[in-house]
Formats: C-alpha cells, sequence, structure tokens
C-alpha cells in the first residue's frame, strides 16, 4: 500500500509539474549524487523557485534557470537528499540537555559522581541539582545508582538525575526528604518504588512513582522554556533534520513556539503532539496550524507503559531477569476510549507510547476498539493515521495488525542499536523474535516512520540511518542472536526518515520526496548514504539543510 501510494504521488507531481523554463529560479543545486526518494534515475540537477522544486532533471537544462539572482550551490560530490524529518523527538529536553546537567555517555556510575561532585562545587547548598541521560546498561557497576550514592557527593543539595529514557529517575536522601518520599510512601499507580532488603527506598522511581518528586523539579518560566527551545532548533537545523515530529507536549510549550513562528524564529518544521491533559483545547479549537506551515498541532501522545530498560515496558511474560514484574501499564481503557472516540471524531490524531508486547497488543485492541465504535462516516478524517511510538518488542502474531488497522509505527532505529547490550537478558531470546522487527513491519504493508526520541538518544540522522540498515552499535557489535535479517535495505530506510515521516503528518503531498511541485525541504550530507560503507555513514555531517527554499543551515567550511 505504502508502495503504491508513493508511485501515485509521484505520478501525480509528473502530470501537473511545468517543462524548464527560461526564466530564473532562486536555488540551482548540481555537482553531486541527487537521491529523490522515488525509484527514478538520480538527476543531475534541480531548481528551486518560491520555496518549492521547479525542475529535476539533466544540468544543461538546469542551466536555463541560471540568472543574474540565482544562487547555485555546487555540492562539490557531496550528496542530497529529501528533508530528514525526525518522526519521534522531545525539542524541549534537546535544549535543556544542552543548557543543565548533562550525563549522556558518562561511561561509569564513578564518572557520573564525578559530574554531580563538579556541580555541588559551584551550587549553593540547598539548591537543587537536576540532571539527565545516564543508562547503566553499559557501566562496570551494572546496577541502578542509589540515594547512597548520591549521599556520598552531595549531603546538602536534593539531587535527581532522570535516567536516558526519561522513564525512571534517582534522587538522593535530601531530594527524597523534601519530598517525604520514605518508607511507608505506597507507589501510585504505573509507578514503582525500588526498596533495599529493610523496604527503605533505594532512591530510583520508576515512571509515575517520579511524581512523587515533581514538585521538586524546576519550574521554567516562559522565558526559560523559549530559550531551550531556541537551543534545541539550532542543534537540529546544524545535524540536517528539516523537520521535528515534537511529543509530549506542554501547552506552554505550545505557545512559545507560536511565538518563535510569529517571529519569524522557527527554522525547522514542528509537528506537535501534545500531552493528554491538552485534549480539550483540541477538540474545542481544532488542529492548530501556522500561516508559515512550518509549525501544527494536531496530535495527543498517550502511554500505555514504561520502557524496557527501567522493566517498565508492559510484557506478558516476566522479564527474563526479574521474573516479579511484568512491567506497568500506565492507562485505563474505560476511561481512555472515549476520549479517544471524541478524538477520531474531530481529526486529532492519537499517538500512543508502547514498547512491551503487552502494551503493543492493547494499543492496537484499544485502537480497534475505537475504530469499530466511530463509523466513517463520522470521522473528520478519512484516515486517521493513529500512530504506536517505539512499538519495539510486539510479538509476531501482531505486526500484521498495524498495516491492517491503518496504524503507522512510529519507531527509532538507534534504540536497537544502544538496546541490543541489554534486552537479550530482559527479555530471553524467544522474545526478539517480534522485537525492532522494521523489516517485518515494512513487509507486512506499514508504514514506518523513523525518529530518534532525542533526549533519550543523540538526535543524529546519520546515526539513525546507520542503526536502520546495519543494526549494529557504532563499535560494529551486533550479538549473535540480534536478528540480522530485521534490518533493512538503503532505500526503506531512506524512505523511513524522509516520506513516512512526512505521511505521519499528513503532508506527503508537499514533503518526503524530491519532485517537481514539493516543498524544498532538503538535507545535504557530506556522506552518500546509499552506496558508502555502512560503517562510514555516522562519520559524516550535515552540509546544509533547507526548508521551503530558504537555507537555515550551511556548515562553514563548506
Amino acid at each position: 500500500m505504502r508502495l503504491i501510494s508513493v508511485l501515485f504521488i509521484s505520478l501525480s507531481l509528473a502530470a501537473c509539474a511545468t517543462e524548464p523554463q527560461s526564466d530564473s529560479a532562486d536555488i540551482v543545486i548540481w555537482g553531486g549524487r541527487i537521491h529523490t526518494g522515488l525509484d527514478q534515475p538520480s538527476p543531475e540537477a534541480i531548481a528551486i523557485d518560491q520555496g518549492r522544486i521547479v525542475f529535476v532533471g539533466a544540468r544543461a537544462a538546469a542551466q536555463r534557470r541560471v540568472g543574474a539572482d540565482t544562487r547555485v550551490i555546487d555540492l562539490r560530490g557531496a550528496a542530497l537528499y529529501p528533508g530528514f524529518v525526525d518522526a519521534h523527538a522531545h525539542l524541549l529536553g534537546i535544549g535543556q540537555r544542552e543548557l543543565t546537567l548533562n550525563l549522556e555517555g558518562v561511561a561509569s556510575l564513578a564518572a557520573m559522581l564525578a559530574r554531580v561532585r563538579e556541580r555541588v562545587a559551584v551550587t549553593p547548598p540547598g539548591e537543587i541539582i537536576w540532571g539527565r541521560g545516564w543508562i547503566e546498561t553499559h557501566w562496570p557497576e551494572a546496577r541502578f545508582p542509589t540515594r547512597a550514592d548520591l549521599d556520598s557527593v552531595a549531603p546538602d543539595h536534593p539531587v535527581l538525575l532522570v535516567r536516558a529514557d526519561g522513564h525512571a529517575l534517582v534522587a538522593n536522601s535530601a531530594a527524597l526528604q523534601r519530598a517525604g518520599v520514605s518508607a511507608a510512601t505506597a507507589p501510585p499507580d504505573g509507578g514503582e518504588i525500588l526498596r533495599d532488603a529493610a523496604r527503605a527506598p533505594t532512591g530510583m522511581l520508576i515512571d509515575a512513582a517520579m511524581d512523587l518528586v515533581a514538585e521538586l523539579a524546576p519550574r521554567e518560566t516562559p522565558e526559560e522554556i523559549e530559550r531551550a527551545l531556541r537551543v534545541g532548533l539550532e542543534v537540529y537545523r546544524a545535524r540536517g533534520w528539516t523537520a521535528i515530529h515534537n511529543m509530549s507536549v506542554s501547552w506552554a510549550e505550545v505557545e512559545a513556539l507560536e511565538r518563535l513562528d510569529t517571529e519569524g524564529a522557527l527554522p525547522l518544521r514542528v509537528y506537535n503532539a501534545v500531552t493528554p491533559e491538552n485534549l480539550d483545547l483540541l477538540l474545542t479549537g481544532g488542529v492548530r496550524k501556522s500561516a508559515s506551515g512550518r509549525l501544527e498541532t494536531r496530535a495527543v501522545k498517550f502511554y500505555m507503559d514504561g520502557a524496557l530498560g527501567s522493566r517498565g515496558a508492559a510484557l506478558f511474560e516476566p522479564y527474563a531477569d526479574a521474573p516479579e514484574t511484568r512491567g506497568l501499564e500506565q492507562m485505563n481503557r474505560d476511561a481512555v476510549l472515549p476520549l479517544w472516540e471524541q478524538a477520531l471524531r474531530n481529526g486529532v490524531q492519537i499517538a500512543t507510547h508502547a514498547i512491551g508486547d503487552r502494551g503493543n497488543a492493547m494499543a492496537l485492541d484499544w485502537y480497534a476498539a475505537t475504530f469499530d465504535a466511530v463509523p466513517r462516516s463520522e470521522r473528520a478524517v478519512a484516515e486517521p493515521r493513529w500512530r504506536i511510538e517505539h512499538a519495539q518488542i510486539v510479538r509476531p502474531v501482531d505486526l500484521p495488525r498495524f498495516a491492517e488497522l491503518g496504524v503507522i509505527a512510529s519507531m527509532q532505529p538507534s534504540h536497537a542499536i544502544s538496546d541490543l547490550h541489554f534486552a537479550p537478558s530482559r527479555l530471553g531470546d524467544a522474545r526478539l523474535d517480534g522485537a525492532y522487527a522494521w523489516r517485518r513491519m515494512i513487509e507486512e504493508g506499514a508504514a514506518l516512520a523513523a525518529g530518534s526520541d532525542a533526549p533519550v538518544e543523540k538526535g543524529d540522522p546519520l546515526i539513525e540511518f546507520y542503526a536502520a540498515t546495519a543494526r549494529r552499535d557504532l563499535n560494529g557489535f551486533q550479538g549473535s542472536n540480534w536478528r540480522a535479517a530485521d534490518a533493512v535495505d538503503r532505500t526503506q530506510a531512506l524512505r523511513m526518515l524522509t516520506y513516512w515521516p512526512a505521511y505521519a503528518a499528513f503532508a506527503e503531498t508537499e514533503r518526503g520526496v524530491i519532485a517537481e511541485g514539493m516543498r524544498a525541504d532538503l538535507s545535504i550530507f557530506s556522506v552518500d548514504l546509499m552506496s558508502a560503507p555502512l560503517a562510514d555513514i555516522p562519520r559524516g555531517r550535515a552540509l546544509a539543510t533547507i526548508v521551503d527554499g530558504e537555507i537555515i543551515y550551511r556548515a562553514a567550511d563548506w
């Protein structure tokens, strides 16, 4: 179905495209490999005028588009692609990662504690220390951190450090005491308080239990939110992304992005999925799409379960390395389905976080029930294009259901090359049959929109492309049981990062391929992703990013 859709769009565009004229274009690009994302020979040049691609073809014909005011971009051997889109990331978190205690990549518990000690030395006593990005799966200590660990370097400062996946945090004793969390505290529904042999909290709070210390988290002012968003946008345009599907967005963030867009300070396209408490605002106010076309708020992000690394993902059978638990459910069916029915009637897209096999099966079941409850004649949109975010562990029997229901699999390739170091121990071998099953999702006919989940992962389009095609970590390691056959080919990977994200945002007739009539959203990378050795792909870099024909980033040395 997806291939037919791509073919239909390419034929439609070809039918309405005009022949190259002698009038000049704003931009002409040639001098390197041009990958259109369509099943056709690579053209020699393209021309852009008034934000759209007006010519794709031979260089000699493109020359006729060059006038006195035309900007000619010589790729000088670099490669041009349809604009890369991160179909699942957290823009505010990307900015905050750059502005707060960044624990991304710390190689050990000792290294993390050293970072905290450094921050303590420059922080007034009693002031809260907040950080994010640690993950213990590579640590020589091979365990979660504890409050006692943090107490050893920060006895007088409340400390809250969020795990990389955003589904767990560790708090020190000062933070737990200030928040009133003790041995007598019961975990909330959908959360877990890890405890020691004496039943005292270890400091690790999983999923909904993080809410117990939420009052200690920094409360950003509108100015601080805007600053973090600006930083995130700067990071992303320099990496070659032309758009981001922005997940779990607060209304304050929506308003900040709308202000930036009004000021002309929104370089990327941003497609928002707001938090569930904001559903009513979309139901009453409708889809919010800016005049510039760069900002749209149309979706709502729900959570079915937690994360695999912190054992919050909901599984049918117990965790192989923790048989006392099957993960955590975050929603109640009777409470959610009436909301989803309203969303379906009003054209609001639903995006549901589901990682475990039970979490994914529940999401599919609940989607099916909602679709059955609302006849097509009562739906605002014929194709609702609801999504499951992550879809990491899926029973093989459930893989065909994505295509059957028209549900988009919004998956993050880099999760597989991070998780390969611990997922086998969490799941055991048998459950890996449906883990990170990109190729089989596509073969079953599902649309697969790829993203990064930054700041959980780095947020680099080249790493995502590499992960999808190599299915190995950045050192080349895979593991004997990591289901190598579920890697995708390069054409599929390109579609996952360009066309299908456009489709997931209802924009495939405007973006996602290089063709005459399409918006000029383009990514230029130093490496030819379609022919370079796979190991060379993550070593490449973005050279330029173009949105609506505007060059929003160009490397200083290119």
